[in-house]
Order: C-alpha cells, then sequence, then structure tokens
C-alpha cells in the first residue's frame, strides 16, 4: 500500500526571538546559538529551530524539547548538516530563512526541502546567472525585460535549492544541469543531471510569502539512490545566489 504524502509549512520572522525559546534547543544547538556572532544570524536560527521543535513535538507528541534531532554534515562530520530526526517517524523536515523570514516545512512520506528569498536581497543576477543557469534557461532569462530578470532568478533559484534540499545535497550538485521551468510556467522540473538518470518523483510548488518574497516547496521521494548518485560529501558547497 502506498504511503500518504502530507506536508505543511509554516512562517515566522526573526524579530520572534526570545531568551526564552533558547530553553527548547538542545545543548548543540544552543553551542552553535552562541558561537554565532551576527546578531541577525543568530535570531534566525534560534527562531528557525525553535519553531521546527514545537511543530514536530505537536505531531509526535512529545515537548519542543524532547524532539530527537541531529545534524551530520555530509563532508566533514560536524553538527551542521540538514537537520533529521534522529527516529524513524516517518516525517522530514526543511528549514529556510532569508533576511527577516523563516520558513519551516514538515512532510509525512517523503522528503521535504523549502527555500526562500528576500525580494529586496542585493543580487548580481548576471554572475548569478552564470552560476546557476542552464543554456536554455539563460536564454529565457536574457529574452526577459531587465526589470523583471531579478524576480525571475529568484523564483528559479528558489525551485533549485528547495529540489536539492529535499535530496539532501544543498547546493552540492550541479545546478546549470537542474533544468526548471520558466519563472512564469507551473514549477516543475525539466531536466536532471546526467548521474540522476529520470530523477527521483518530485512535486514542486511555488509559494509567495507577505505576497512579496518568492518561496518553493519541493516534495521528493524514493530520494536515497539519487543523494547516492550526487555524491554527497564528495563536492564542495557553494553560498547563496
Amino acid at each position: 500500500m502506498p504511503v500518504q504524502v502530507s506536508w505543511q509549512v509554516s512562517w515566522a520572522r526573526s524579530a520572534d526571538a526570545h531568551e526564552g525559546l533558547l530553553a527548547l534547543l538542545d545543548p548543540v544547538e544552543r553551542a552553535r546559538h552562541e558561537a554565532t556572532v551576527d546578531p541577525a544570524s543568530r535570531d534566525r536560527f534560534l527562531v528557525g529551530c525553535a519553531l521546527s521543535r514545537r511543530i514536530l513535538g505537536e505531531l509526535l507528541g512529545v515537548p519542543p524539547e524532547d524532539v530527537p534531532l541531529r545534524r551530520v554534515c555530509p563532508t566533514c562530520g560536524g553538527p551542521h548538516g540538514k537537520p533529521r530526526l534522529a527516529v524513524r517517524a516517518g516525517y522530514d523536515f526543511s528549514v529556510t530563512h532569508s533576511g527577516d523570514v523563516v520558513g519551516v516545512a514538515v512532510c509525512r512520506g517523503a522528503q521535504v526541502g523549502l527555500d526562500v528569498e528576500e525580494a529586496d536581497t542585493a543580487l548580481d543576477v548576471d554572475a548569478a546567472a552564470r552560476t546557476a543557469l542552464s543554456a536554455r534557461e539563460t536564454a529565457a532569462f536574457y529574452a526577459l525585460p531587465p526589470a523583471e530578470r531579478k524576480p525571475a532568478f529568484l523564483r528559479i533559484w528558489t525551485r533549485k535549492e528547495a529540489v536539492l534540499k529535499a535530496l539532501g545535497v544543498g547546493l552540492r550538485a550541479p545546478l546549470r544541469e537542474l533544468e526548471v521551468s520558466g519563472a512564469d510556467a507551473p514549477a516543475a522540473v525539466l531536466t536532471w543531471p546526467d548521474r540522476l538518470a529520470d530523477g527521483p518523483r518530485t512535486t514542486l510548488t511555488d509559494l509567495t510569502v507577505d505576497g512579496l518574497h518568492p518561496a518553493a516547496l519541493a516534495v521528493t521521494t524514493g530520494a536515497g539512490r539519487e543523494r547516492a548518485a550526487l555524491g554527497v560529501g564528495k563536492q564542495p558547497g557553494h553560498a547563496g545566489p
């Protein structure tokens, strides 16, 4: 019998951070919070952890501070990889933040990836396009009027990053080989990197936060083979757009 897949997305602000949320974090999270120098990054991390724990705690029927989470970097083994449940409970989740926006997606029965980008973020769109877009995507991108290129790029970027987060590889995959539909078309993966063959079964959904900030949600099944094919831990990661 196929597993039923369901998902939910919750949004918060980094301004929601307050000292009382620290009680929800485990020792590893508190250490990372204390070691984060930039106040804005520290607040985003705290809100993301607290929001994840509250949602997962409700689903698992345990207090937020008792939700068993683990973070293992696939490259170095350090405690800063994608957070995952340390028990087999059938749930996957993804945390994202950009500027003041913090989001958490939780999915039952499949892997999930969530990404958001601030609409007014400072961005060299030409340099970003050279890094992230395929030849076909680049041609479509430069066919747009200059004023439309930045929002179009951010829409495409959120789709790609959401898919790679769902696979659990982040930005270690070849972005230019992962081709998605144009910004004005329904979200879909058109071409996968060669090493993924036909690609995993993926549902891609466009979201918008506060009617302004582009976001995307990817729900992927059968991602274990894809993680291995992409060589998790064998390629260097990249920064945001």
